[in-house]
């Protein structure tokens, strides 16, 4: 009788096993693939949109997409954590061994708003460097009424916050060639996009910078060196505070990875940016 029993319970053990194999190797055929894009908070929303449109349409892969700021990008695909880094600003040399090939998916102006109050209409790079490295603390130096300026800025790994300060001058560099970002110690600092626009849209002689796509009527965008924010002028170039939006990858990336970045070079991709308030590449 026991070896019966034994025999029976072997049995059901081999057709259990068979069971779980069959079982997990249709599973792991039905597995969606995932791919991960890590880095920058200006890039992040529309890196969202572009997923969410990507997905609709290739059910079997997951995109996820998380932040960080554009000093992450290279740090994740360093750590094996994403599989593509986005970045709101030039590759930095020290991420070059990291970031081996680069796809600009878009471009974006860097704006410079004031408060309504400002007079102030047009302001140089070199008057803008002045302003906020605290150098210039007054309307009145630069045009404009008697009013103390009040400098608001983004954290620091914040891709606007490099690009804005390694194209104004505010990002130096010493005798070393160390960077050093001159912002002023008494500029407010702000952790969003959002948060920049709700400050400086509430504080009297202020001044701030976010992406061009971000520009409502609560505050108003600057000229700089007597040329406005749009399109055509980033584009072109003749508006100086304009950067790229970029997706870097450390080598061969997968079939899915390869596939999300080629939806956004599309034409289809590159419409979606222009929907989102970008300006697109191709």
């Amino acid at each position: 009788m026991n070896k019966k029993l034994m025999k029976k319970a072997f049995a059901l053990s081999l057709v259990l096993a068979l069971g779980i194999t069959a079982l997990t190797g249709c599973g792991g055929g039905q597995t969606a693939d995932k791919v991960v894009v890590a880095g920058s908070t200006s890039v992040q929303p529309l890196s969202e949109e572009l997923a969410a449109a990507f997905m609709d349409v290739n059910g079997d892969i997951t995109v996820e997409i998380q932040g960080g700021g554009s000093g992450q990008a290279a740090v994740s695909l360093a750590d094996g954590i994403a599989d593509i880094g986005a970045l709101s600003r030039e590759v930095k040399d020290e991420e070059k061994s990291t970031i081996v090939k680069e796809y600009i998916i878009a471009k974006d102006g860097v704006a410079v708003i004031v408060n309504t109050d400002v007079t102030v209409t047009d302001l140089t790079l070199e008057q803008i460097k002045g302003i906020f490295t605290g150098e210039i603390a007054n309307w009145k130096e630069v045009g404009g009424k008697d009013q103390t300026i009040t400098v608001v800025s983004r954290e620091e790994g914040s891709g606007t916050r490099g690009a804005f300060t390694e194209l104004t001058g505010v990002m130096e560099k010493d005798s070393a060639g160390t960077e050093i970002d001159s912002t002023s110690k008494n500029a407010i600092v702000q952790p969003s996009t959002g948060a920049v626009l709700q400050a400086v849209g509430s504080t009297p002689g202020s001044i701030g910078y976010v992406s061009m796509e971000a520009l409502n009527d609560t505050v108003i965008a600057l000229e700089v060196g007597g040329v406005s924010i749009s399109k055509e002028t980033v584009l072109d170039g003749t508006y100086a505070i304009s950067r790229p939006f970029i997706y870097g990858v450390a080598g061969e990336v997968s079939e899915a990875a390869q596939a999300f970045i080629d939806f956004i070079m599309s034409a289809e991709g590159q419409a979606l940016i222009e929907e989102n308030g970008y300006i697109p590449v191709q």
